[in-house]
């Protein structure tokens, strides 16, 4: 089991808090679309990716964008018990998407770097720190099932 503590356990509800979803989660999951582009054939059906602007103007992406970052909420609300909040995740993504799990840390390294440039220069080192961390949790949560 992780051990938080109270700054980071604040830090991550503080940053979750303040996020506005309908702007972070589109934004970072195109950004790790762009950056990344082998990531892509996981959204075949999502229509138009060929270049980044339509990659960002994607409804689907953007929808999608917002449901990873609920899925978060979730993690936020279930800090101590993250295995089983994404258990079925885990199990959905390695069992029916078969998505590389290498992807989670590329998408939580996307939304690091939206979050800093949200916060400025709040986004401390100590803030990242915190922030990465439960993000390093998820992804192993995320990828248990393919161990």
């Amino acid at each position: 089991m992780v051990q938080w503590t109270d700054f980071e356990r604040a830090t991550i509800q503080d940053i979750f808090s303040k996020m506005d979803y309908e702007t972070v989660g589109p934004a970072a999951l195109s950004r790790c679309l762009v950056v990344y582009p082998w990531t892509q054939r996981y959204f075949g059906n999502f229509g138009n990716l060929y270049n980044a602007a339509a990659i960002m103007g994607n409804p689907l992406v953007a929808k999608h964008g917002k449901t990873i970052l609920y899925s978060l909420e979730r993690g936020v609300k279930n800090m101590d018990n993250l295995k089983d909040t994404y258990a079925e995740l885990s199990v959905l993504h390695s069992e029916k998407l078969r998505v590389d799990p290498d992807n989670f840390k590329l998408l939580s390294d996307c939304l690091t770097i939206v979050v800093a440039a949200q916060m400025g220069k709040t986004f401390t080192g100590e803030v990242q720190a915190a922030l990465q961390k439960f993000l390093a949790v998820v992804v192993s949560a995320l990828g248990r099932q393919y161990h």
